[in-house]
């Protein structure tokens, strides 16, 4: 019995289409089997490709899965904000909230409808900051980043920060020595496995627009993924990593901040992030973006 698979490729964090974060989007998988996710992942060829299920409880709306083209990642935010955008328009949604259980628990996504279009929030998962790395190690990644020391923005310890898919947080001064960096892929991939995370995020303030607070790559070469246009689980964790280091000010407890990314890819978009603060620590963060539909179609299993 032949199934079909309503599956949509989707550009978020964008309203132009080939711009921002492509992602693929299967909206009614139920019934797949985890080799014909990897499949279909590795066929659209995006980092991620989400896949929609119905609830298998009474406590979600429903359940989400990511892939990319070589493994299933537990949480990711520009698939997420694709996946509920796609849904939106599938079920002709109105402004709403959507309990959905990811690998890393059951988060809320709220979907906003405005003049018969969506914008998505994404609530992330818990916060966590890890300590900062020895000097071997920060020498090898450096290295590998194509960076020097004298390239670092002092105020920026490195350091991994996760909200359920870790990245590595690395702050330099220069936007154009951001989209000069040449990495060793090999060299980062090889890192992954010793530090335990496979996303290096390297990120400025060097910004010529007071809408924009910080320029950032992401390079996951460990996933297949050589370099991600624009990450939503770099610029959420970011956000808890300014606020606990202190490095940006804040004001009644709440730290909000655009992100763009992809400059150098050409494929520009921009995050809003959102960091709930209790007692000078991120409590709750938040995503917010826009996104455009490439093409919906029809895959026969």
């Amino acid at each position: 019995m032949m199934k079909k698979l309503i599956t949509y490729q989707i550009d978020s964090f964008t309203k132009e289409k080939f711009k921002g974060n492509p992602a693929g989007v299967v909206v009614n998988a139920d019934g797949l089997k985890d080799y014909e996710m990897q499949q279909i992942a590795r066929e659209l060829n995006n980092s991620e490709t989400a896949f929609l299920f119905a609830p298998d409880n009474d406590e979600c709306d429903g359940v989400i899965r990511y892939f990319t083209p070589s493994i299933e990642v537990p949480i990711c935010g520009h698939a997420t904000i694709a996946a509920m955008y796609a849904k939106a328009l599938e079920d002709n949604l109105d402004s709403c909230v959507l309990r959905m259980k990811t690998k890393v628990g059951i988060l809320p996504f709220e979907i906003i409808k405005q003049n018969g279009d969506y914008q998505i929030v994404m609530t992330q998962g818990a916060f966590e900051l890890s300590p900062t790395f020895d000097n071997e190690t920060t020498q090898k990644m450096l290295a590998a980043l194509d960076l020097d020391y004298s390239d670092m923005d002092e105020k920026c310890p490195i350091q991994i920060a996760s909200t359920g898919h870790s990245k590595v947080m690395i702050g330099i001064k220069s936007r154009a020595k951001l989209n000069a960096l040449s990495p060793k892929y090999n060299d980062l991939a090889d890192l992954s496995k010793l530090i335990h995370c496979n996303g290096y995020f390297v990120f400025t303030f060097d910004s010529d627009s007071e809408d924009i607070l910080t320029y950032g790559r992401m390079f996951a070469p460990a996933i297949g993924i050589n370099e991600d246009p624009v990450t939503g689980n770099a610029n959420g964790p970011l956000g808890g990593y300014l606020v606990q280091n202190r490095i940006v000010d804040f004001k009644d407890d709440i730290f909000e901040f655009n992100g763009r990314q992809g400059e150098q890819i050409d494929r520009l978009g921009v995050i809003k992030v959102s960091v709930a603060i209790e007692n000078d620590k991120p409590t709750l963060i938040q995503i917010k973006g826009d996104a455009v539909i490439v093409f919906r179609t029809e895959i026969e299993v």
